[in-house]
This record gives C-alpha cells, structure tokens and sequence, in this order.
C-alpha cells in the first residue's frame, strides 16, 4: 500500500494506492472480476475495514459521475462522492490514479494517455469548483523512461497539456510521463496542492504493470474516502 502524507495530513481523509500483494503478502488483483471480498480487503488495506467501495467500468473516456452507494456506478473513469464512509476507487496497471480532496468531498480519477487527452482531469476539477481549495495526489503510473509512444500520442496530449512539461525525446520515438502530464493538468485546472508518488508501474515488481505483462497483468486500485 503507498500513501502520500500531505495528501492524509486531513484525518477526515482516507486513501490509498494498492499493490499487486496486500500487506500479509497475498496476492491483491482489483480488475473488473474483483468481487466484494477482493474490495473488502481493498479496505482493509487502507485501514477502514468494512467500508463499502464504490468503483466504475472504465472505459479510457471522459464521463465523470457522483455516487452514494457501493459497487460499479457505471461507466466512467472518474467517481465523485460526498458520502462519508464510502471509498471511491479507480483501478490501474500504468496509467494514472489520481486522488482528489476538497471541503466535504473526494473523487478519484483514471487517466491513460486517452483520458490525459479526452479533458477528463479538467471536467472532474470543474465538478469540484465550488467544493473549496482542492488538492491531488498524482498515484504510482509508468515513468517517462519506460513510455515510449507514438506522435499521435503527445499530439493529442499536447492539445491539453504544454508538451514540455510530460515529453521526453528518444532516439526513435518521443517518450511520455503521464504522471508528470497529469500533474500538469491538476495544477491548470487551479488545484491548490498537487502531489506526485514518483513509484512506476513497469519499474516497481511491487506493482502491476499491462505494458510489462500485457494480458497476465492485475490490476491495482487508488482509493480514497472521507469520515464523518
């Protein structure tokens, strides 16, 4: 489990980013077959056992949705509540889990190169306008290094993003950060406080990685929650 300590410095808040094992060293898988026991332990992991966790059927898009109740919201990439006791959760194996805090509401955000490029980050932070100050932690994602893409990649993340911010030029095609986009992003979209765990997914054996795995790959779940 990786957490950020400015992100939890509010002891309303809860989060949490999941690894490929829990903490008593069993495998943790959080796909779309995870059932109600895999998102029990999910919770565990973050410290609220019993906690119900809301998630979505992801889809690379833009739809961003509010929710109350435990289970699959819909299809969405990023879940927004302001129910306490419930955890939001976004599931990931390279791309960017983001973490969201405001005053009386959290979201949680997925964002693959599709997301960094459809807007999604923006349409979630505008949701959030009129929830007070709002900070983000940026969870574990492939690093620049391992990312090599292709132009229509940072094209269509550049119309979002300035490219030198999240490019890196390789000796045959461009290599991108997603995290270092996202957190771009986050900050555009005049988020006060923005957080970044500098962990990758292809470098970290702790981690689930599609790109390093492909099909055999799990997946990991960024959670976050707020207590009464």
């Amino acid at each position: 489990m990786f957490t950020c300590e400015k992100f939890g410095a509010d002891s309303r808040v809860v989060h949490g980013f999941t690894a490929r094992s829990d903490q008593a060293g069993q495998r943790l898988h959080l796909g779309t077959g995870a059932s109600r026991p895999d998102w029990d332990r999910a919770a565990d992991e973050v410290g609220v056992g019993g906690w119900p966790v809301a998630y979505a059927s992801q889809v690379h898009g833009d739809t961003v949705l509010w929710t109350s109740t435990e289970g699959c919201a819909g299809e969405a990439d990023a879940l927004l509540t302001r129910e306490s006791g419930l955890l939001v959760a976004v599931r990931t194996a390279d791309c960017v889990p983001i973490l969201i805090r405001g005053e009386g509401v959290v979201g949680a955000v997925h964002a693959g190169w599709r997301g960094l490029a459809s807007g999604i980050i923006l349409k979630a932070c505008q949701m959030l306008q009129d929830e007070g100050p709002l900070e983000a932690v940026v969870g574990p994602a492939i690093c620049g290094a391992c990312y090599e893409v292709g132009d229509e990649v940072v094209d269509a993340i550049a119309a979002w993003t300035d490219r030198s911010l999240f490019v890196i030029e390789g000796p045959r095609k461009a290599h991108i950060d997603p995290g270092a986009a996202a957190a771009a992003q986050l900050r555009s979209a005049g988020v006060s406080e923005v957080t970044r765990l500098s962990i990758c997914t292809h470098c970290d054996a702790r981690l689930w990685s599609h790109r390093q795995e492909g099909s055999r790959a799990g997946r990991q779940a960024g959670l976050v929650g707020r207590r009464c």
